[in-house]
């Protein structure tokens, strides 16, 4: 038998390494693949998700409710806020409570631009039976409308839509409002003036946030035959307030309100109502600083 030389046992791969190295060598090159593409590979989105185009995104912006509910006739809408808001009595029974006594003054009126002749222009043009104000603070306009409207001799119903909480630092030019544990008394201090003046019958305030209130009269049918917006100035709020009134305002009757010509013309009020009339094809005059349109 023939002695053979010991078999040498070389392994080798398809590129002429031997296994074991090609493994390693395979195994440090997926490491390294997956270390780069963790940070320069982007992340999948979940796929339950969908991207919203740009158009419907715009479109909702300027969607507003613009069909509310069948009106109430203007002799039942004191009835029905008070129903609504208030368990059927008037908030202005027993006032004031006993906790403000010593806090209010008898009368403290402020407004701005409240005694402009726009004011009894449209009373005398529109004879409103129902008045909606947004935006009434201490209620220099509101009662200003309810003297036209009694002068005039109109039955007519003042709905005032504020949250009376004033904004932030107004204390700093109206020292005299007192505040309770964080309450400023601008709503009592707005109810006393009614009372003052003997005007319960004729002003109802709705104490909510603009947007709340308008909602919730849409959706009561309570529509304004004269409409005043003067709550929030800047544009946005402006754009809200006016699109959302502008939906409880009954045929023939006219919308309007204050600081149209003011230093923020391109970024607040003016904007709005421009804006507002020109996607609606509507025209907008003005009295004094009042835009009015209808």
């Amino acid at each position: 038998m023939k002695e053979g030389h010991p078999k040498k046992l070389v392994m080798f791969s398809v590129w002429g390494l031997p296994r074991f190295a090609a493994y390693s060598f395979i195994l440090a090159l997926v490491y390294a693949l997956g270390f780069i593409t963790s940070f320069t590979g982007k992340s999948k989105s979940p796929e339950n998700t969908t991207q919203v185009p740009p158009q419907f995104l715009e479109s909702d912006l300027v969607r507003f409710r613009t069909k509310c509910s069948d009106p109430v006739p203007s002799t039942l809408v004191r009835q029905t806020i008070l129903d609504k808001v208030y368990n059927g009595s008037s908030p202005y029974h027993g006032f004031p409570p006993s906790h403000t006594l010593g806090l209010l003054k008898p009368k403290r009126i402020k407004g701005w631009g409240s005694y402009g002749a726009v004011f009894e222009n449209l009373v005398r043009r529109v004879k409103p039976r129902i008045i909606i104000e947004v935006g009434t603070f201490l209620g220099a306009s509101a009662i200003h409308m309810a003297d036209l409207s009694c002068d005039l001799g109109l039955k007519t119903q003042v709905i005032c839509i504020d949250d009376f909480r004033g904004w932030p630092g107004f204390r700093e030019r109206f020292k005299d409002i007192s505040m309770v544990n964080g309450d400023v008394m601008l709503l009592h201090q707005f109810m006393q003036n009614v009372v003052y003046l003997n005007l319960t019958e004729q002003i109802l305030p709705l104490p909510f946030s603009t947007s709340s209130a308008l909602v919730k009269l849409c959706e009561w049918g309570v529509m304004g035959d004269l409409i005043e917006v003067d709550a929030g100035h800047d544009f946005h709020s402006a754009w809200s307030d006016i699109n959302m009134a502008y939906a409880l305002l009954r045929p023939g009757g006219v919308i309007f309100g204050h600081d149209y010509f003011t230093s923020a013309d391109d970024r607040g009020v003016r904007r709005a109502v421009d804006l507002f009339a020109r996607r609606k094809g509507l025209f907008v005059g003005t009295d004094g600083q009042h835009w009015v349109i209808g």
